[in-house]
């Protein structure tokens, strides 16, 4: 259980600090050099980035046996989860024209990333397994 939750945190700081890195650079080379959301940004991002880890955890953890399937159960109420908190961050300040697009470009993109290494893991894994059954 430690060890599951080291590898949790892990994988949320390294993917929150890429992002963050990411869109400061962005920023720096579109001449801004300042966050223009400031502190509020960044906590949104924070959240925004636990919902899909924890969705994502618990889709790997689910017991639904096509993969496709399973991805598709934790995805859908994440989605609309992090839909919502995008809603409710407009109650504090108005929202971007393009929020609840740029919100579903980046929760998708990450999700289907994550999907994808996880596949490719667990396959290398049944792979690995029927190759130590054979020997």
């Amino acid at each position: 259980m430690k060890k599951k939750l080291i590898r949790i945190v892990s994988i949320y700081s390294v993917i929150y600090t890429t992002i963050t890195l990411l869109s400061s650079v962005l920023y720096l080379c579109n001449g801004v050099y300042e966050d223009p959301s400031g502190n509020w940004h960044e906590l949104d991002r924070a959240i925004i980035l636990l919902i899909g880890i924890a969705a994502f955890e618990l889709c790997t953890n689910l017991p639904v046996k096509p993969l496709a399937l399973r991805y598709l159960t934790a995805y859908i109420p994440s989605q609309l989860l992090a839909f919502a908190y995008v809603w409710f961050s407009g109650l504090r300040e108005p929202l971007a024209k393009t929020a609840y697009r740029d919100i579903w470009i980046n929760f998708t993109s990450l999700f289907v990333l994550l999907c994808i290494i996880n596949t490719v893991i667990y396959v290398f894994k049944k792979k690995r397994g029927q190759k130590g059954e054979r020997q």
